[in-house]
């Protein structure tokens, strides 16, 4: 039998005046899934999701219209944002003591606080606290009402190493409980360690990312090694074309390659710079020029493949010094060499 989604969102987007924040997308929630976009767009999603209304579409929770009163079923929900508040006077078990009795919830407050190690809950203030123990203390406060659903904004930025596998353990513990969980992130290597479920939300749209973990008896992150068996070409070319793989912690992420802004070599180890992330990827700068040409990429310079859909700007610093700028989110300036710049001309057809 299929399940029904915890959260649906119908052609639901948001502009403001001439900023379009994200576009109308759709997407359904049945257990754990991240979205990955930029911080301030998160921000204003995770505000849509909560109650502020957005521009258009329909969104639903527990097959429930979502509600202009927020308090209808927000009991049912558990929600960590970035820029939460806390009460500093209190001690960690009476913080959780407090939403506890506001929702109406018994719950093992101990047995939380010792989930995130944060012992003598009943001794030590919030004030005393480092900003990774309150990271923590936020995000078994959104547990302790014991909700269907979680959402949580940019729930590991600048906590450490230990809470990012605290975070990760709860994650996974909630959802083995049949909970559900929607994790909002500007890290792309976030979402990523946290679900196979990752989405890249932009002034485009929402796209589903292709997520894979890695197959540990292909050969790892060493391409075509001389004395390697090489598949047919012919029934090979056509996947090799369409996905760009770059390696994120243990698993892989397949770019489409229209998504790269521009590849670069830095010091022998190749990078695809995508939306203003920075993946690094196995297959050599000759190798990926070979499959990214056919997607009007230009080899513009010995360290550098561009992709001239994103040129915005052919730049002439000297009479022997040019650079291409790019229509990208850091309008970035990539170099162009003096001998690249006739076939360049040959290419636009200037």
């Amino acid at each position: 039998m299929s399940q029904k989604p915890v959260l649906k969102i119908e052609n639901v987007g948001k502009v403001e005046g001439d900023k379009v924040w994200f576009r109308p997308f759709h997407f359904q929630l049945n257990q754990v899934a991240a979205v990955q976009c930029d911080h301030i767009v998160g921000r204003v999603l995770f505000h849509v999701l909560t109650g502020e209304e957005a521009g258009s579409g329909r969104i639903s929770y527990f097959d429930q219209s979502h509600p202009k009163d927020w308090k209808r079923y927000s009991h049912r929900i558990g929600l960590v944002s970035h820029e939460e508040g806390v009460y500093e006077r209190l001690t960690p078990y009476e913080y959780l003591q407090f939403f506890q009795q506001l929702y109406g919830r018994k719950a093992d407050i101990n047995g939380l606080l010792h989930k995130v190690n944060l012992p003598g809950g009943k001794s030590r203030r919030i004030k005393q606290l480092n900003y990774s123990e309150r990271r923590r203390l936020s995000f078994v406060k959104a547990l302790v009402h014991q909700p269907e659903l979680v959402i949580l904004e940019e729930p590991d930025q600048n906590i450490d190493l230990e809470s990012k596998v605290l975070l990760r353990e709860l994650i996974n513990e909630h959802t083995a409980e049949g909970g559900a969980a929607l994790v909002i992130t500007s890290n792309m290597e976030s979402a990523v360690i946290l679900t196979n479920e990752v989405y890249r939300l932009n002034e485009e749209g929402l796209k589903k990312m292709d997520v894979q973990e890695p197959d540990e008896g292909a050969g790892g992150d060493q391409p075509d090694q001389e004395g390697d068996s090489l598949p047919d070409p012919e029934s090979s070319a056509q996947v090799q074309l369409e996905r760009i793989p770059a390696k994120v912690k243990e698993k892989m992420i397949l770019f489409d390659p229209t998504e790269i802004d521009y590849v670069e070599s830095v010091d022998g180890t190749v990078q695809l710079h995508v939306k203003g992330g920075v993946f690094p990827c196995a297959i050599t700068l000759q190798q990926l020029e070979e499959r990214l040409e056919p997607f009007g990429f230009f080899r513009c310079h010995r360290s550098y493949i561009v992709n001239l859909q994103k040129v915005r700007e052919v730049m002439t610093w000297t009479r022997n010094s040019y650079s291409l700028i790019l229509d990208d989110h850091h309008k970035s300036n990539i170099p162009l060499s003096k001998g690249k710049l006739q076939d360049l001309k040959q290419v636009l057809r200037m």
